[in-house]
């Protein structure tokens, strides 16, 4: 459990999130650029406007899921267990109106990885019992890239979740950027997410570099 814990924690330090309708251009090349800029940890996010279902949709997830492979990154789908299955991820991200962490637990077994969205403490009680793996925090700051999300929470969640004696791994989400990234870190998150910061830049590999050399900075200051 401890060696899980521990891969889990180095994998968050620049998580990304994509789908198709984050992409101006192929998703595959987007995922490649961002890999090279230095990801280490991929959620397919395939949702919003125009998203992809069904067989198309498993057909992008496939083809990401060969660039993650390939370059040893850890490959996480939100939400959609059944896809998850089919393709054998990593892992299953879920949101609260998703299903509980204690049936994609079940599902898709103890070797796999859950990671749950919590915004309260008694959330993310709730799915740690229920079999969480990490928590993603949020939204930090102000985002358009989620329809649905919550008011923001700023750093301070993070301190609170600390504070507060919870050591599972945590991460970061919402409006973070390369020049608040740092912040993130200082106040204990064990990663950051992003989506547009990463899928919305004209030089994806450049603003992965600097998303990671932020991240880092932060590390140090801990």
């Amino acid at each position: 459990m401890q060696e899980k814990t521990s891969a889990i924690k180095d994998a968050l330090k620049l998580y990304f999130i994509m789908g198709s309708p984050n992409c101006h251009r192929d998703p595959v090349n987007i995922l490649e650029e961002a890999i090279r800029g230095g990801i280490s940890l991929f959620q397919f996010r395939e949702k919003g406007q125009g998203a992809l279902s069904g067989t198309q949709k498993k057909k992008l997830a496939t083809a990401l899921q060969q660039v993650c492979k390939e370059a040893n990154i850890p490959f996480i789908v939100n939400d959609d267990i059944d896809l998850a299955m089919e393709i054998d991820a990593d892992g299953v991200h879920i949101g609260q109106e998703d299903e509980a962490a204690s049936i994609v637990r079940k599902r898709i077994g103890a070797d796999k990885w859950v990671g749950v969205s919590a915004h309260t403490i008694e959330e993310a009680e709730r799915a740690i019992k229920d079999g969480a793996d990490y928590l993603g925090l949020g939204p930090i700051y102000p985002t358009s890239s989620k329809d649905d999300a919550e008011s923001v929470k700023g750093t301070a969640i993070i301190r609170q979740f600390r504070e507060h004696g919870f050591s599972i791994p945590l991460v970061g989400i919402g409006g973070i950027t390369s020049t608040n990234a740092a912040a993130v870190m200082e106040a204990g998150a064990d990663g950051v997410s992003v989506i547009s910061a990463i899928s919305g830049s004209e030089d994806v590999e450049d603003a992965a570099i600097r998303l990671n050399q932020a991240v880092h900075s932060g590390c140090a200051n801990q």
